[in-house]
């Protein structure tokens, strides 16, 4: 069994200047992540609100898989225009690691 996680560092639009419309730009995207089978959520940056991060987590039976799923994952969340993705930072745990 294999786990993979990735963090999107997002930018959001100039006009995301309160929480409803930061959590309109957000909704969306974590709504669509969804339909690929992940576990998704807004992990980090709650404080600033021109910028956010998506944490998602996928579970697979091989590691190319759980890797082929947070590529399509990260190629939908790099096509938005309407955010820009900053950084990607992925992790894949397989079975010898001890974590």
């Amino acid at each position: 069994m294999y786990t993979e996680t990735a963090v999107f560092d997002l930018l959001l639009p100039g006009d995301s200047q309160s929480l409803k419309a930061k959590r309109s730009y957000l909704r969306p995207i974590i709504a669509m992540l969804r339909k690929f089978e992940v576990s998704v959520a807004e992990v980090g940056l709650h404080d600033l609100l021109g910028r956010a991060q998506i944490g998602v987590a996928v579970v697979a039976a091989e590691a190319a898989q759980a890797r082929a799923v947070l590529d399509t994952c990260e190629n939908q969340v790099a096509g938005r225009p309407e955010i820009e993705l900053l950084s990607v930072k992925r992790r894949l745990y397989g079975r010898d690691d001890d974590e």
